[in-house]
């Protein structure tokens, strides 16, 4: 959809995860070449594309703001007040086999602030966003308010390294907590899908190590979960975002409370 220079911010979030969400979508199932970043870490054709569709978009609408892909990295002013951090297709190895858990993450970072952010879901249709006060989830062109619950005891653990805050945390280690399997029951998607699954009540809380600065992995559904009303901070209650001090996103204080005393006693 075309974006004049008077949408909001947020309303480019959203049309901007939609976009890559459609090349996600139309690529799903088809042979696509893998490009090798790291051991055990790698790109498709359908990342590199998506993140296209949305940074020209990106580009289109806000042509002096800097953006950080995933993919084709930063462009813009090193220091520049507004950087918009893309993740085109959060959860890849899931798409190479074939597995409908991926999300498209578009964030807009303002000075420390996020201030706008959208996560869609491509095969859902369903895109969650933020204007950094209230959090909504888009379904079929209607809008709700998302509310978190810790009613279904779910909490989705990201086990994927790496993993800068061990020995002292491993997240492997926080499963294997009887206190954790007596009040929670383990996720694994391996998605940042899942955090803003947090903010919408369909899990009770999300845990991740890891530097999360100006991360086009989570800065979109951190920003959700706080537009939302959950408890967001790193794994020791921290402030996120100011280091590799990871995440514990929690539908409601007590979820979280609950969540750093095992951590604690893991360490």
């Amino acid at each position: 959809m075309p974006i004049i220079d008077g949408d909001s911010d947020a309303q480019l979030a959203v049309a901007a995860a939609l976009a890559g969400a459609a090349v996600v979508r139309d690529l799903y199932g088809k042979r696509l070449a893998r490009h090798e970043k790291s051991a055990g870490d790698f790109a498709t054709t359908a990342d590199l594309a998506a993140e296209r569709a949305v940074v020209d978009l990106l580009r289109g609408a806000r042509p002096q703001d800097a953006v950080t892909g995933e993919e084709g990295g930063s462009t813009g002013a090193a220091g520049a007040h507004r950087r918009w951090l893309v993740d085109p297709l959060c959860g890849t190895l899931n798409y190479a086999v074939h597995t409908m858990l991926v999300g498209v993450n578009v964030a807009l970072r303002e000075g420390t602030a996020i201030t706008a952010a959208a996560t869609a879901d491509p095969f859902s249709g369903e895109v969650f966003w933020t204007d950094g006060v209230r959090a909504r989830v888009r379904r079929d062109g209607t809008d709700e308010e998302l509310t978190p619950s810790a009613g279904s005891a779910l909490v989705d653990v990201n086990l994927d390294p790496p993993f800068p805050s061990a020995p002292g945390f491993r997240a492997v280690r926080l499963l294997g907590e009887p206190g954790f399997t007596e009040r929670f029951r383990p996720r694994v998607i391996s998605s940042t899908l899942a955090v803003a699954w947090v903010a919408a009540g369909r899990r009770a809380a999300y845990v991740t190590d890891g530097d999360l600065r100006d991360s086009v992995h989570f800065a979109a559904g951190i920003a959700l979960c706080r537009a939302a009303g959950c408890t967001v901070t790193g794994l020791y209650g921290e402030p996120v975002l100011t280091g590799s001090g990871g995440l514990v996103a929690a539908a409601d204080a007590g979820t979280h409370a609950a969540l750093l005393g095992l951590i604690r006693s893991t360490g």
